[in-house]
């Protein structure tokens, strides 16, 4: 039986591109957002070689923290669809970048190897002010607790703590990967970023601390815009009030961010009463997690 053959894809008067690309060269039309240019790739250009092309057409327009797919106009269906494996330019077509939110295999999936927890701004100052902060105390300590069970790295940073206090005595930070002080609202700092960077595989970030408004708004605004799956953690993140809370929330979840419990978020980690982490996990719910307003406000 002879060897099958790459997998080439020719579309004969496929994209309506004219003439006047160099000799060897065959017509392509590039699509990118609302925009068509059309260009030429050398005859049996794959994928890199249309990666680099849009790149060097849209490369101001394209956002490098995103995912993107390639996808090919097909006749046979009247509409683009992924591009082929194996793909190679053969005779004139019509491509297009397509970006996306998010892996589309994640969708809210937490495994321990791939997640990163945040602890942000769990602060001394804060105590009188932040709403139900002894409930998102107990909360976040019952995560970091989890963290340590299941290896999970974790970040913590303190907002301002020359003025604002060190993180409470309650919440133990012991093993934790990097604690940081700061003053920009988002956690996302360049030795955040580093800390990342040194992880192999992180693909989600499990957010919690205060105020939900502020400084966990856009820690996962700029997380999901670098391409990272972002779970916050309703019952362990608040805010001076239960309207900016509340709305913080809803705001989040319509972008796509997923909104979740303390315990969900534990139990998804561990997937299987089987785990060999099951058991001290379990521990660690027996007791409820206080509702700390919102089930109030549901």
């Amino acid at each position: 039986m002879a060897a099958a053959e790459p997998a080439v894809l020719a579309l004969p008067g496929g994209g309506g591109v004219g003439a006047g690309a160099p000799s060897g060269a065959v017509p392509v039309l590039f699509c990118f957002s609302v925009f068509a240019r059309p260009s030429s790739v050398p005859h049996g250009a794959g994928y890199e070689l249309l990666i680099q092309k849009f790149l060097s057409l849209y490369g101001d327009q394209i956002d490098m923290h995103r995912k993107f797919v390639v996808q090919l106009f097909a006749e046979e269906w009247g509409q683009y669809v992924d591009l082929p494996k194996g793909f190679a330019v053969s005779e004139r077509c019509k491509v297009r970048l397509v970006p996306l939110q998010i892996q589309l295999t994640t969708l809210g999936n937490l495994t321990p190897s791939s997640t990163v927890f945040f602890c942000c701004d769990m602060q001394e100052r804060f105590r009188p002010a932040i709403k139900y902060f002894g409930d998102i105390i107990s909360v976040g300590q019952r995560l970091l607790q989890g963290a340590r069970i299941l290896g999970i790295p974790v970040i913590v940073t303190e907002q301002y703590p020359k003025g604002l206090g060190s993180t409470v005595q309650e919440i133990d930070l012991t093993g934790v990967k990097l604690v940081l002080p700061k003053t920009k609202f988002s956690m996302v700092l360049p030795e955040v970023e580093a800390a990342l960077a040194e992880i192999p595989g992180v693909r989600s970030v499990v957010l919690f601390g205060v105020e939900t408004h502020v400084c966990i708004q856009q820690t996962a605004l700029e997380l999901v815009g670098r391409g990272v799956e972002v779970h916050i953690v309703a019952d362990a993140t608040s805010s001076r009030s239960m309207m900016d809370r509340m709305f913080a929330l809803e705001r989040l979840a319509r972008t796509g961010i997923i909104v979740t419990t303390s315990e969900a978020v534990l139990l998804q980690l561990v997937a299987d009463k089987d785990h060999p982490k099951f058991k001290e996990i379990q521990n660690l719910i027996k007791a409820s997690a206080p509702e700390s307003g919102l089930l109030s406000k549901v």
